[in-house]
């Protein structure tokens, strides 16, 4: 919870903009999604005023009381969404636009850019009234072709602008508030809505002169590059003289009418505002959009043109690295519970890494988009496996240890009476073998001994092999043929103990295989529900700039203007062209899910 507003983007004294470490560090803190909301404006017209009443406040952006604009750069303040749990809203107040002091109006350019690009709602703030005046003051918007491109080509379709038929599918909502507004909402005598009044403001006029084009330049972008639009009047707050004092006034000494209009346009901004999303639909968190403002500050200030696609690019690579990475964390704090029960058996460990990993994917899943080629998924898995193999090497040595260990204390007292020549004596090797027999028994009765107990139990009985033939053949008691059927009968034992072995060592490995194979088809199933979302979030994007485009066609037609609707009709034919391309791209995944097998099986990790 921010106290107050913080400078998120300042310019210094060479035009440069800059965004500001106090404030991408606050949003690098937000990992929710983030509701964005941007006033843009004639400077010394009241856009403070409208952010902090959003925020809950009488004060916090700076109002200001003289002529001299209160506001450079553009200035953040990050609340907890008044209606809506697990959300923030992000009020972003601009430098006011048209500043005398500044002398350069490709600042303000780039500032209403800035504003477009980063928020989910755009404010247009103004005094007055809607008129051609007003309208025409927002001729940033028809700069807008030159400053934004959609793709990362050298195509002169993009440098022209000729590919802005799209804006409406990515550009926030429109809303226009008409300030100190003291006319009746009237229209040739019949009362209108604010929204009617807005439409009747960016009405077309008919006829091809150099005047009425620039008359209908603006009037057409507005209408064109956003997808919904909206409109508040609001009367004068109070009387004249005592405007300059405005944050320091109590709502009983405010206009009830201008109140009223307050209350209806913080509601509006609450219910209709919608999560921040990038091209393809993705959904922005206060991280992405710290990370999203950089990378158009820095673009701008390199002297290029920001694009959509490049800077989803950036973000998602930025974005997929640290989703990779927090999945791997939560991988490798999710199984030291089992690393900590070291030894433990092969499908004990695999379903821990079958569940973990699982979890650790999905995670990885809902942050990451735009993975071209599956790079970082199949970074994380690789990464994942390599960790469970170490894990599994590490598991056989745990119980190589405690074998060896228990072994050591079963036989310590057989090495004892071996030293002391108790065995060497007529009868030993019958009392050998029953010691011997005994101690096996109670080691294969011991728990928890892990994957080696049969291979480390071998190589013991192995490595006494020759102590037991010697006691074997200096037994006076047997004779010749008797030693000869005992030792066949050891060399059987082993190898049948051999053979076990084998036999167990393949049981598992195949376990392991079938038990890795189960996980990435759950993680395959994982993948495919992702990529259908995102095909899903792109068509509703295209969706919603379609839906605009068709009752901007159907208003030219019934005005008349069927130049502007044929115009249009062929972008919405463009759309429909990219809407339907969704429906026969396909995509596979089986080169993710190879990775894994071939660790296990290509580099002898397990088993040696």
């Amino acid at each position: 919870m921010m106290s107050g507003p913080v400078c998120l983007i300042e310019s210094d004294e060479n035009g440069k903009f800059h965004v500001r470490k106090e404030a991408k560090d606050i949003l690098d803190g937000i990992n929710e999604p983030v509701v964005v909301v941007s006033v843009v404006g004639l400077y010394r017209t009241g856009k403070s005023y409208l952010m902090n009443r959003l925020a809950g406040q009488q004060s916090g952006f700076a109002l200001g009381n003289t002529i001299e604009s209160k506001t450079k750069g553009i200035w953040m303040w990050c609340i907890p969404h008044p209606s809506i749990t697990g959300q923030t809203l992000v009020l972003l107040d601009t430098e006011g636009l048209g500043d005398v002091d500044k002398g350069d109006s490709q600042n303000d350019g780039w500032i209403f850019c800035l504003a477009v690009l980063l928020s989910s709602t755009l404010v247009y703030n103004s005094r007055g009234t809607i008129d051609n005046d007003a309208v025409q003051k927002l001729h940033y918007v028809t700069e807008l072709t030159e400053q934004i491109k959609i793709k990362s080509t050298s195509k002169e379709a993009d440098v022209t602008g000729k590919e802005d038929y799209k804006f409406v599918c990515f550009f926030p909502s429109f809303v226009w508030c008409v300030r100190d507004f003291i006319l009746d909402l009237e229209i040739a005598g019949d009362p209108v809505t604010e929204d009617e009044y807005l439409e009747f403001g960016l009405n077309l006029k008919k006829g091809i002169s150099c005047k009425t084009s620039n008359y209908n330049e603006t009037r057409e972008c507005i209408r064109k590059y956003f997808p919904t639009r909206k409109c508040f009047v609001f009367s004068f707050p109070t009387f004249p003289k005592s405007m300059k004092h405005l944050e320091s006034l109590k709502e009983q000494d405010l206009d009830q009418d201008f109140l009223k209009a307050t209350d209806r346009f913080c509601n509006y901004i609450f219910e209709k505002s919608a999560v921040k999303t990038l091209k393809g639909g993705h959904r922005v968190t206060g991280k992405m959009l710290g990370d999203l403002a950089q990378i158009y500050v820095d673009t701008i200030s390199s002297g290029k043109v920001p694009c959509l696609d490049n800077a989803v690019v950036a973000l998602a690579n930025q974005e997929n690295q640290a989703a990779a990475e927090d999945a791997f964390k939560v991988y490798k704090s999710g199984m030291e519970e089992v690393v900590m029960k070291f030894p433990v058996s092969v499908t004990d460990l695999t379903q821990e890494h079958q569940n973990v990993s699982s979890q650790a994917t999905s995670e990885f899943t809902k942050r990451s988009f735009k993975d071209e080629n599956d790079e970082y998924l199949k970074n994380l898995e690789e990464e994942m496996g390599i960790y469970y193999l170490h894990l599994l090497e590490e598991n056989k040595m745990a119980s190589e240890r405690k074998c060896k260990e228990l072994l050591k204390d079963l036989f310590s007292s057989m090495s004892e009476r071996l030293k002391n020549g108790e065995y060497s004596q007529c009868g030993g090797y019958e009392v050998y073998c029953r010691d011997r027999d005994a101690n096996i028994e109670k080691y294969h009765s011991e728990p928890n001994k892990g994957v080696r107990a049969k291979a480390v139990l071998n190589e013991f009985m192995n490595e006494r092999g020759p102590e037991a033939n010697i006691i074997l053949q200096t037994d006076e008691q047997l004779t010749k043929r008797e030693k000869e059927i005992q030792e066949e009968r050891e060399k059987k034992t082993l190898m049948e103990q051999k053979l076990k072995e084998e036999e167990e060592k393949r049981i598992e490995s195949e376990l392991l295989f079938e038990a890795e194979k189960k996980r990435q088809e759950e993680m395959k199933i994982q993948m495919e529900e992702k990529f259908k979302k995102e095909m899903k979030q792109q068509q509703e994007e295209i969706k919603r700039g379609l839906e605009s485009k068709i009752k901007e066609r159907e208003e030219l037609l019934n005005k008349g203007f069927k130049e502007q609707a044929d115009l249009l009709g062929k972008e919405m034919n463009k759309l429909k062209e990219e809407q339907n391309s969704f429906g026969v791209v396909g995509k596979f995944f089986g080169n993710v899910f190879d990775i894994v097998p071939n660790l296990l099986t290509g580099k002898g990790f397990i088993w040696r």
